[in-house]
This record gives C-alpha cells, structure tokens and sequence, in this order.
C-alpha cells in the first residue's frame, strides 16, 4: 500500500479521501515480490472475498441479491408458511447474483518473522472449492491490498502497554545468561510453551454470586440471589424427513453475546509517527513515555528496577472500601516446592441483578459445565498443562456442540434460554480465571495452530472487546512497579508461568524475566514469597493506578465543551430546551474534580461565544460574524472552571432556550464552529459535544443534499455511504492529536448526510446518537429517549488522553481495527476519549505454525487518565488452546461473536466496494463454513443441510442481517438510517449489537409470576423468547419486540379486553391511541408485570430504547413487520427459502 493510500485512510494524505474499510498492517504490505517470510504463512481466508457469480434460477427472483419482486414499503400479509412447505418438482433456490468488486484480500499480519519456528507441519490439503465470494480469501489467491477499515471503536478502559511481539529464533526466548544461570524446570511438561490455558471468570447472572476478586456484576445495588436454572442442552427431537414440524416453537430467548461491538477500522500506520514521547501538534497527552520498544506505556523503570514503593491493593474501584478478600481459586503456577500448593479461598459472595436473557449469555455458561467440550473433572495445573489437552481431545467422541443438525428438518432452533459464549477447552482452575467474555471474546474458542487450518475451516478469527465496560467490581493495585515483560512489554497476568520464586516466564514471547523484590509481597494475604498469589497473577481484568514514568504531562483536567446549532431548524425542534434543563440536572453528577472546566458554543450562520469568568453579573455573549477565519475574542474566559463559575453557568443554562426563540436564521456553519471549538480545546484536551440539526450550508464544511428518495428502494446499490468531503475527517485527525473527542447528536426530520458528519466522531474516538423526525410536540418518545441519553451520556464514566494496544502471543498478528479511534502507530489505537458504552473488534491472522504450543493469549491494556486526573492502566488477558483438528475449531466456534465480527466486514465492505458485494460475501461466509463442515468434519454423510449444533443459528443470523436497516435492499430506507444503522454495528458492544441483528419477541398478554425474577424487590417475568415469524403472532394477544434501540408493543385486533383495561387504560381495541409511546401506571397486577418487564429489559443496556404501542393501522406496523426475519416479503426472501438456497449452492 503506498504511503497516500495508508495517510488517506487516517486522514492525512492525498489518497482517496475515505477509504472507510479495513485496513492493514503496513509492515506486511512490505514483503518484496516472491520473498515469503514463513514458510507456513497462507493468505488468511477472507469472506468479503468477491467470488464467481451464480445466476439465479429463472422465475425465482429477479437479478440482484435477494430482491424477488418489487420492493414494498408496508407488510402485505399474504399467505403464512405454518411450516416449511416444498412444492414437489420446484427448483431449488439458486445463488443470487454476485456483484464482482475488485477482488480483496485479507490484509496480512505485520512483523515478518525471520524463519519456520520448526519443521513445517505435514502438508494440509488445500480447503475444498466452493464459491468465492466469502469472507476469507482462499489461500491460493494473491495477496493484494485488502479493502480499508478505517476506525476502531473506542476501547472502554484504560489502555495500556501494548507492544508488538518479538519475532525471532523462537527457542524460549530465555536471555542466554538467565538459562545459563538457572537450571532447566523440573519437568518438560510443566512449562511447555508457556501460555497457562485459559480459564472463565466466573460471572454473575441472576442469582450468581461472583467471587470477590472478579465477579463482574452489574452497577447498582446487588439484589438477593436468584435461584439459578440447572444447565440444559436444548435437543430437539429429530423429526423424519418432510415438512418441518409446526406450532408454536418451544420458548427461547437468543442471547446477544457479550463484548464490545466493533466499528470501523483504522489501518496502522508505519511506527513512524509520533508515538512513545512524541509529540503530536506538540501536545500529546501522557500517553506514552519514551522508552524501549516505542511503547506506550512503557515507563523508564521496567519492572523489578523501580524502586520499592508502597503496596497498596484496592479491590473494587470506587464501590468498596478497604480490603478486600482474596480472588478465586488460585493454582500452582509453575513448580517451585519451596512454596505451598496454590492458594484455596472461598470469597464472600455478592449478589448481583439479575440480567436480560440477551445479557446473560456470556455470563451463564461459567456457572455450568462447559457446553462444547465434557471438561475432565478437577482441571489439571499448569504444569500438567499439555497431557491434560491431549487427554481433552475431542476426536474420541463428538460432543454437543459438532452434533449435526438438518436445518431444513429442525424448525425450532432458537434455545429456550439465551445463547451462552462457549467455554473454552481449558482445565478447570483456568477456566474460573479467564477474561469475562462481555469484556474479551473470540470467534473461535479453539485456536487453529495453522494458517492453512483456519483457511479450511473458512470462518473468521477476530477479537471483540468492550474493555471500559462498567464493572461493579474491579480489582485495582497500586504499585510503583508495574511487573511487564522486558522484552514485549506484557504485563503479568494469570497464564505466566513461575520457574521458581524469582523468575517468570511470558506467555507471549517466553522470555524469562526476574520477579521483582516488591512483587514477593502479597498485599491481599499481607505475606512474603508467593508472588503467584498476588492480584495480578489471581485477576485477567485488573486496573493499576500508573506511576510518573507512565506521563509525559499532568494529567489533563476532564474539560467539556457543548457546541449547540441554534439556527430557526433546530429552535423549532425544541432540542435546546431539554437539553439545558438535563445539563442543568446533572450539573453536579458531571464526572470531575476540582479542575473541571466547562464552554459553550452556538452557531447560526455566526458563531456565538459566552464569557462565563468569574466576577460578572451574568454571562456575556460575543459574537464572531467572520466565519471563514474564525478567532477566539477572548481565549481565556471562555473555559472557565465549574466550581468557581457555576452560578454564572446556570444562569446561561437558563437563558439561552429564550435567547433564541423568535430566530429566523436558517443557515448552520457547522464547520466554523467545529474549528472554533478545537481551537479552544486544543491547550488542554476534552470531550466536544455538539448538538446539530440540519445539513450544514454555510462556510468550511458545508454540504449538500446527496440522497434522492426515489432510488431509496429501487437502487441495486445504494451510493453514497461514503463522505461527501474530507473536512471532517481531517479536521477529527486534528482533535485526536490533541486529545480531543467530538461526540455528535444529530436530532433532524432532513437528510443531514451523517456519512459525512459522522467521519468527526469515528475518527476521534467520539459516538454518534441520531433522533430522526426529532420533534418535541409531534415526537413525544424520540425526546423521552434523548432525555434519558443525554442523562447517561453527561454522567457516565469518562477517560481521557486514553491509548490502547493489543498484543497476541508470538506467531499470531493483528492486521485490521474496527471502531472509532485514529491508528498512530502499527498497533496503538488513539483514543482522546474513551467511555464504557462503547466496543470494537480486531481480525486476526496466524503467521507461523502454533504446532509447539497448547494454548495462546491475548491481552489488551487501556492507558487513560480517569476524570479524578488519576494515570490508570486498565489490562484485560484472555487465554485459549490451540487446536489441531477442524472438528474442534468447528465446537469451538461463537456464532454470535462470528456473526458481530461479519457485520463489522460487512460495513466496511458496503462502504469500500459495494453494498451487493457486502450481501454477497455474508451469504457466502455461511455456504462456505457450512461446507467445510460437510466435508471435512461430518463422518457419515446425510441428506438435508446439516450445521454443527454450535452454527445451527449461523444461517438465520445471516438471514437477520441482510434484512437490517444497514443492508437490506428492496425496502424504502432513508440513507441517514442506514448508516446510523452502520455505526451502531460497527461500536456497539456485542451484548447490544445483537439485539438490533436478531430482536426478541414476547407474548405479554399472559404474563405469570411463573419462573419470574425478584430484582430489588421487584418481580419480572420471563416470558419465552418467540421465532420472528407472523405465525406467532396472534390477534387475540399482544406482543413485544425488543429490537435493541426501539421497542414495539404490537396489540392484536381481538386482543382480551381485560389486558386492554389492565395495562392500558382503555375500554377497547378502537380506544388505543395512535401515537401512544408511554404505559399508564396502573394499581393492577397485569400493569405492574408489563411495566417491570419492559423496565427491566430497558435497565440491561445503556442506552434508552423508545417504546412504541402499535395497532394493526398504525403507520409502525410496517417497521415491526420488518423485524419478522423468517418471513418472506416482495424484497427478500423467507428463512426457509433462504436455507435451500444455501444447500442448493453447497450440494454444487
């Protein structure tokens, strides 16, 4: 990739102006032609490959992916499949047509590694042909420069060290004098490679009480314990082959899995940029000083040099005082017999809320066995870490999760409860320890110890993280040495092996390095010589409160700027009434000290400034009218702090809602007053909201209308998804430089080109809210929801001037971020601002043979500056084996992280080649997993088409997201929606993004105390999670969907009247209003159940979904039919349709 082409996608070059897609490593772009570097290195398989296109069968559907008949813009019933009718004689499905983009490959892993690390493994057959249009570039395809992502969503905790691996003569990279000097371990098999396996946190779901050092419970007080269900394995009876079986399915609640959602990706720059001590535009945060190895959060004095310094380990952040009891179980990390065995300790439990089904999923399974794999009983050590594997080998039965499932056959797939992250094959003392998947989550649990192996296997391998995830407990050390590897910078954590009492070795790169003299003390247990038992080595999510060394300046005081349109569009909006009547609520929940300060900005077609200092009667308005060199009048007291000058902020707060009533400016110099606002923040850094209502028109910046409604439904591809100008992009690369993050609300009835707008946020770090028709008369439930937003979003933890790297053990690599963040470095993601409600994701590629190691890690470390003005260094690891086998790659798989990760792709896809080709490349990452599975696992070929149980929902979340807003075709889809839909995939947390892909369906009319929760006193009943089909729907019932950011309670024609007069208030079905969006708080037992559930379902995600109550004439409907994904509509073909497409194209 040429140096424009790189600078265009961080903004800084003269390349194409957005690539908005993933990007790669630019050291891998620097192999010469015909020079390979490992010898068992393959291209990675990359399912947004183009691939040969099949036509259609005639008469089936027109050309185009998945458009049989003319677009609609409202649900027309017609006749409902019961089952799954198959008309004899009827062809099957074929494969929509496939647009051809210029074919990409998978960008490659950076840092060449000098040679093999051992004999090349035996020859893998090549994987078997199938179409080619998957995600994964199939391995005998050349290595191009693969399409760009272009931001990374911002990590949630603090960044910390992250520094490429090493890549040498592997050996165990121990320094010749440290081997010479200690004699070899007691046994081989004890420390084999190193890497300790990975092990499960143990999680708190209703009623599970976390243990003390890492139970991650949600915030807020913890309810009594709930009685938890015992484990089940959902097995549906296997009907003989015909018409799928009928009825209503089985209740199921689909569990979204848990980690951050990913956004677009940014490809890392050349380490040439100013990176460890450097600095960018002169003020670059704290983030990293300078010191080897150009990491970030690498300080002078390497662990076991600094000086002693007190110890000090609080156990939960902000939430517990004192002490706290020791962690989980420990184990016996390595073989030194002076030390007793690894510590037992039973730890208080604390209660934690129960969750949403959708949240449970990653919590649930570490309180059962684990479901793909039977787990050996009394999990064996780290020492005995590589026979325990061979022993765990899944070729000797098959298990649950690779049990065959004849998709066409089994109608009920959707499980009774949520879909939990599968536990990985680890022994069972690690399990208890590895990261929380909420926080950290693979695609594949099982790691495949060869390129080749993964390419075959043709499902993608990728991190997705929420890492500043609110955590009610959080273990926090404070320590003047941070123990790190001297050679990768690692930081200590639970898969290190001890060698004795002294030494340790990393589980990333193997070097051996000394224990520090401070680390022999345990601060929990307050003894000498067991520095196994400290927190760090007990916790795979840990927070340290960093040293000096960790600063290159003071830490940046929280600063907050609020930039606010106040043009006669977004008067008439009536925006700016609530949003200064929230501020002014929560004014004293702001997250700060002593040093916070806080400006305001508004705009029209001039730029409107507001001195606040300390000492004047009331606030000053200055007006700057000369918008193209725009200039601060009075730098000085625009800024003002909180503390001494809030009286004159409130009194503004008051006024300006009046100030601009009987304005008729209508033009909006957004740009100007971005540039304005970066000026005033750039000295110190901050968080930049700004409140925007119509596309802006005048001065830098301004833009024009690009949507034409007519094509919204008609067009194949939908064109401009990509930004119009890069004003905005260039000028966010600016903000990040300085520590600035610009948050945008879009609150507008207008297209106002958020493709465009949005690039400020990606870009910086930012988030992005929409409010389409925000109206604050005709739109009551669009403002409940900015209410409640913007009362998060103003008292929600914050982290500034934050940097985060993720590191991998040595033989795997990093090539593509998804998210919002600027990429200063190969590695080092940019975070000016990072804040708990966001997540990304990372795709992974394996440079050389993992064939001498069992398990591999990953760790993420977020450096930032906490809104106290405490360096804090928050550092998640994760541990999984590495297999050999594509049968236990295929058990190990998370269908829901998988499907996130596509998503993410898709995106990026739809922005950098097409949105057809995006269409394409999903489909075709189903065909080609399932085909893998057909060929290489499946022992007895059978009729029909057959998942392993782990992927049996691969097809209908596929099938999810060609009909989400983001991608769908054939339906009218304002092009705004669209690509706030985009966003919303790209940095949603997992947990959150799966809801808006596959939403839940209750039946509410009959809601039971049978099975309910009691949170805080309260009951909420668990109705069954139903199949998004108008089968299962009733007119004699009401029914609510859950779709992530909305809601819909739809009520039936002949619903009873009782539940109409109970819950409602109104006599009769004619009486329910038309634009009802609140429930009226009734003294009934019906009333109570409804409102608690929709309560607590609202309670279990950070943002504030709006409710809306729909009848069968209601303008809604056509919305909440869209949300039937198993139904067929005029566009898009049916669940059932689209699994025999599917076996059509694998059966070629």
């Amino acid at each position: 990739m040429s140096t424009a082409g790189f600078n265009s996608q961080n903004g800084t070059g003269t390349g194409q102006a957005y690539a908005n897609g993933p990007s790669q490593n630019p050291v891998a772009l620097q192999q010469l032609p015909g020079v390979s570097y490992g010898m068992t290195h393959q291209p990675a398989y990359n399912p947004m490959q183009p691939k040969a296109t099949t036509s259609p069968a005639p008469g089936l559907y027109p050309s185009g992916p998945y458009q049989p008949v003319p677009p609609v813009n409202s649900y027309q019933p017609g006749p409902q499949l019961s089952s799954y009718p198959s008309s004899p004689g009827q062809p099957l499905l074929s494969r929509p047509l496939m647009g051809g983009p210029p074919p990409h490959t998978p960008p490659q892993s950076a840092s060449p590694s000098p040679g093999p690390r051992l004999p090349p493994a035996q020859a893998t057959p090549p994987p078997p042909a199938v179409s080619t249009t998957s995600y994964y570039p199939s391995p005998q395809q050349p290595m191009a420069p693969a399409w760009q992502y272009n931001t990374a969503t911002p990590p949630m905790g603090p960044a910390t060290s992250m520094s490429t691996h090493p890549r040498g003569p592997v050996a165990n990279h121990m320094n010749p004098a440290a081997s010479l000097a200690a004699p070899p371990p007691p046994s081989s098999a004890a420390y084999r490679s190193a890497p300790t396996p990975h092990s499960t946190t143990q999680l708190s779901g209703p009623g599970i009480p976390p243990t003390s050092m890492h139970g991650y419970t949600q915030p807020g007080t913890a309810p009594p314990p709930m009685n938890l269900m015992a484990p089940q394995t959902y097995q549906p009876s296997r009907p003989a082959y015909g018409p799928p079986p009928t009825g209503p399915p089985p209740a199921m609640k689909p569990t979204p899995p848990p980690t951050g959602p990913p956004m677009a990706n940014a490809t890392p720059p050349p380490k040439t940029d100013a990176q460890c001590g450097g600095v960018v535009n002169n003020t670059l945060s704290p983030t990293e000083p300078n010191c080897q190895e150009g990491d970030i959060e690498c300080p002078g004095a390497v662990a076991g040099n600094g000086p002693e310094a007190s110890n000090s380990y609080n156990h939960v952040d902000n939430k517990m005082a004192g002490l706290t009891q020791p962690g989980p179980p420990g184990r016996h990390l390595g073989h030194y017999p002076s030390l007793p065995p690894g510590y037992q300790n039973t730890s208080a439990s604390h209660t934690t809320p129960p969750m949403h089904p959708a949240m449970q999923a990653a919590t649930q399974p570490f309180t059962q066995a684990p479901q793909p794999y039977q787990q050996l009983p009394g999990g064996p050590g780290a020492a005995q870490l590589s026979p325990s594997l061979a022993a765990m080998s899944l070729q000797s039965s098959t298990p649950e999760a690779l049990r065959a499932v004849n998709l066409l056959q089994e109608r009920n797939l959707l499980p009774p409860t949520p879909v939990p992250a599968p536990t990985p094959c680890l022994p069972q003392d690690l399990q208890k320890i590895n990261c929380n998947p909420e926080v950290f989550r693979c695609t594949l649990t099982s790691i495949p110890q060869t390129q080749s192996l993964l390419n075959k296997a043709k499902m993608p391998l990728g991190l997705l993280l929420h890492p500043f995830k609110d955590l009610s407990q959080l273990p926090v050390v404070t320590s003047s040495t941070i123990v790190r590897c001297r050679s990768c910078r690692t930081y200590i954590n639970p898969f290190v092996s001890f060698l004795d009492q002294r030494r340790w070795k990393c589980n990333l790169c193997y070097r051996v390095n000394d224990v520090p003299e401070e680390f022999m003390y345990n601060p929990v247990s307050r003894s000498y010589g067991e520095p196994h038992k400290r927190p760090e080595v007990q916790n795979a999510t840990i927070e340290f409160i960093a040293p000096s060394e960790y600063m290159l300046r003071p830490p940046q005081p929280a600063v907050y700027l609020f930039v606010l349109d106040v043009s006669h569009n977004a008067v008439e909006t009536g925006y700016l009434n609530v949003f200064c009547q929230s501020l002014l609520d929560n004014i004293n929940a702001l997250p700060g000290d002593s040093r916070t300060k806080i400006g305001f900005i508004t705009f029209d077609s001039t730029i409107h400034f507001y001195n606040l200092q300390e000492g004047l009667s009331q606030p000053q308005m200055l007006i700057v009218s000369d918008i193209e060199d725009i200039f601060l009048p009075t730098p000085d007291s625009l800024l003002v702090n909180l503390n001494e000058c809030k009286e004159l902020v409130q009194d503004l707060l008051k006024s300006l809602p009046n100030l601009f009533q009987k304005t008729m400016e209508t033009q909006s110099a957004l740009g100007s007053a971005l540039q304005a606002a970066f000026k005033l923040l750039s000295p110190t850094g901050g968080r930049m909201s700004v409140f925007q209502t119509q596309l802006p028109n005048l001065g830098v910046g301004a833009l024009q209308s690009r949507e034409d409604p007519n094509q919204r439904a008609s067009a194949k591809d939908i064109q401009h998804l990509s930004p119009a100008t890069d004003f905005y992009k260039k000028l966010a690369l600016d903000c990040s430089g300085q520590q600035v993050a610009v948050d945008l609300f879009l609150l507008s009835a207008q297209y106002c080109d958020l493709a465009s707008l949005g690039c400020i946020s990606r870009f910086s770090a930012g988030s992005v809210y929409y409010y389409p028709s925000y109206h604050h008369q005709h739109n009551p439930a669009q403002v409940e929801r900015f209410q409640k937003d913007l009362k998060r979003y103003i008292t929600r933890k914050i982290g500034f001037e934050a940097v985060m790297r993720i590191r991998c053990t040595k033989g795997m690599s990093i090539h593509t971020f998804h998210g919002n963040f600027f990429v200063r470095s190969t590695d080092l993601l940019s975070l000016p601002n990072v804040n708990p409600d966001a997540g990304f994701a990372v795709q992974m590629s394996i440079e050389e043979n993992l064939d001498d190691m069992q398990v591999v890690s990953f760790q993420a470390a977020l450096l930032y500056t906490s809104s106290k003005g405490e360096r804090r260094i928050r550092v998640h690891t994760l541990c999984l084996p590495v297999v050999n086998s594509l049968s236990d790659i295929f058990a190990g798989a998370d269908v829901q992280a998988i499907t996130g990760l596509l998503a993410c792709m898709a995106v990026d896809r739809s922005v950098t080649a097409s949105l057809s080709d995006a269409r394409d490349a999903m489909t075709n990452a189903a065909i080609d997993s399932l085909t893998s599975y057909r060929q290489s696992v499946l022992t007895i070929q059978q009729p029909g088409l057959l998942a392993p149980a782990c992927l049996r929902l691969f097809p209908l979340y596929i099938l999810a997201l060609l009909k989400q807003k983001a991608f769908r075709t054939g339906t009218s889809t304002r092009l705004d929606d669209r690509v706030s839909a985009m966003y919303q995939l790209k940095y949603q947390p997992l947990t959150y993004s799966m809801l808006m892909i596959h939403p839940a369906l209750y039946r509410v009319d009959d809601l039971s105390d049978e099975g309910a929760l009691n949170v805080n006193e309260r009951t909420i009943p668990q109705p069954k999670v139903l199949q998004l089909s108008v089968e299962k729907l009733s007119r004699e019932g009401a029914f609510l969907m859950d779709a992530g950011i909305v809601m819909y309670l739809w009520i039936g024609r002949n619903c009873h009247p009782n539940f109409l007069t109970q819950v409602l208030g109104v006599p009769n079905y004619a009486a329910v209003p038309e634009n009802l969006y609140l429930l009226p708080e009734l003294d009934t037992a019906e009333s109570q159940r409804t409102r608690a559930l929709i309560g607590w379902l609202r309670d279990q995600r950070p943002f504030f979904p709006s409710l809306h109550i729909i009848r069968d004439e209601s303008q809604l409907k056509p919305h909440f039919m869209q949300n039937m994904i198993e139904d067929r509509t005029e566009s898009a073909l049916s669940y059932y349709e689209f699994l025999l497409h599917l076996q059509q194209q694998i059966s070629k």
